[in-house]
């Protein structure tokens, strides 16, 4: 059903029953979870887009097209995975299962009525509370370091219909807890005989011991079933484990990921890399038609599920390499014909930067988390010739501040049209200093001899502070000095021998 606004471009989800019948959660006051809580979700998509345009056009971005932004399948009992803490409220107050209250980290606010999950998630932490309050088990104290109760970790198979139960506590007996022990059977029992209307296909107890107020693994003990749950993104199957990351909104991220891949030009017979894969959903769709897929990823778990997924889907040409994304792509010979990455919050670093635009690729595919460092990166981009060609941003967390984008970069031809002018000899002596040696050799030759890494950007630099003719990018703004970091002082002077060594001056 289409909305009546007849000015709305973002298609159905603004209009359904689903999205709008739902009145304002009960725990909005304290909760900061859903900073867009009573904001009309159309209002919601049009903040989202503007501020992904604010940031581009601060940063002198300049963008093909520029697409609507694309609403979440759902608005509502979209999360798959929650992590709830034990607490109170007020100060030794009732013992309390939730999130962190706004504005007051010590204080924990159950949050048993929540709209972004299923109601199984409530009525598991509901059950989960009460069960505590009827064994007088006490919370963890962030200050005081004692308790046995910790964390409830809970997480849903969207296509399967699974649940994954986790409850963290102090080991049994440990002086931090004052000497109480957890019943683990009669938890299964509190779990198992709900009423739920997805199924329960594990029950661990994780066992932490440790001061800090986070979730860290001593020991992970199956209680009940087993340790994973399956899911399924765009016909791949997937085994979820307690802690392995994966995407919180598997519907929009299905969409999100097929708009991706869809950018690219025939890929077929072709090499991929998609950079920070994550547990490789990606890596493994371009596996499907392209020769051979490589993914890259920090997080060495994430990258062992990836394995296992992939010889679970029967793909035999993609591997997966955990690493930082620089040091691993420095230590392979393999050269992409596409590359697609998908950045951690802080974007990708200036080292791997220059790697990626060093490959010189016809495409690269941006899937950006955060529209900040978004545009800081793509401005390097656009510096070193590729054209950003579009820009799509996804909403694909409704009722927060988060917004997820698309971008499709392509890297801009040599200039094949020639024109007679009349060139001054110093000018021309000049310019055939500038050509006596690459960026990537000066990079090279720099690496080897000092043994670190230097960029586009510092040799760009310092090459304006030696006097060699640099040619001007007429895509940047006239500031843009003001806006890029200056070169250290051991790195400029190291690329200023470079120069010597190839004789540029």
């Amino acid at each position: 059903m289409r909305t009546e606004n007849s000015n709305c471009n973002h298609g159905d989800i603004c209009g359904s029953r689903e999205n709008n019948d739902r009145g304002l959660c009960r725990d909005r006051e304290f909760c900061g979870g859903c900073s867009y809580q009573g904001v009309p979700y159309e209002e919601q998509l049009r903040i989202k887009e503007g501020e992904v345009r604010q940031l581009l056009d601060a940063k002198s971005i300049k963008y093909g097209e520029f697409l609507p932004i694309q609403p979440s399948p759902s608005r509502y009992a979209y999360r798959n995975k929650m992590e709830y803490t034990f607490g109170d409220q007020v100060k030794d107050g009732p013992t309390t299962l939730g999130m962190h209250q706004k504005g007051r980290f010590m204080s924990i606010i159950t949050v048993d009525q929540c709209q972004l999950v299923h109601e199984d998630f409530n009525q598991i932490l509901r059950a989960t509370l009460e069960y505590v309050e009827s064994k007088g088990y006490s919370h963890y104290h962030k200050k005081r370091h004692t308790g046995l109760m910790r964390h409830l970790i809970i997480r849903r198979g969207i296509r399967t219909g699974e649940l994954l139960v986790n409850i963290v506590t102090a080991s049994d007996n440990n002086p931090m807890a004052g000497g109480e022990v957890f019943d683990e059977a009669g938890y299964v029992q509190a779990i198992r005989s709900l009423p739920l209307e997805n199924q329960v296909v594990g029950i661990l107890r994780t066992i932490n011991d440790r001061l800090a107020d986070a979730v860290y693994c001593d020991e992970l003990r199956i209680l009940d079933g087993r340790d994973y749950y399956n899911e399924e993104i765009m016909g791949l199957q997937f085994r979820v484990s307690a802690f392995s990351f994966f995407q919180t909104n598997v519907e929009a991220v299905e969409g999100l990921y097929t708009y991706a891949v869809s950018l690219i030009d025939g890929f077929e017979g072709k090499d991929a890399f998609d950079l920070y894969c994550g547990t490789g959903t990606i890596t493994q769709v371009l596996a499907r038609k392209a020769r051979t897929a490589l993914g890259v990823e920090l997080v060495e778990e994430a990258v062992e599920v990836a394995r296992q997924t992939a010889e679970l889907n029967g793909l035999d040409n993609c591997r997966f390499i955990a690493g930082d994304c620089f040091k691993v792509l420095d230590s392979i010979a393999e050269k992409p014909d596409v590359i697609v990455v998908d950045p951690p919050r802080v974007g990708i670093k200036p080292d791997a930067l220059d790697k990626i635009i060093g490959y010189g690729v016809d495409q690269i595919v941006y899937v950006s988390c955060n529209p900040k460092s978004l545009a800081e990166n793509l401005y390097y981009f656009q510096y070193y010739g590729y054209r950003i060609e579009s820009v799509r941003p996804f909403d694909n967390f409704p009722g927060t501040k988060h917004v997820e984008t698309v971008c499709l970069l392509s890297k801009l031809s040599e200039v094949k049209n020639h024109i007679s002018v009349k060139v001054d000899m110093n000018e021309m002596d000049l310019t055939a200093a500038e050509s006596k040696a690459t960026y990537q050799e000066i990079k090279e030759w720099v690496k080897e001899k000092y043994g670190f890494h230097v960029s586009h950007l510092n040799i760009a630099k310092t090459k304006r502070k030696c006097g060699i003719i640099e040619r001007k990018n007429y895509n940047l703004p006239k500031n843009e000095d003001s806006r890029s970091p200056e070169t250290p002082k051991e790195k400029e002077e190291a690329i200023t021998e470079a120069f010597r060594h190839f004789q540029m001056i």
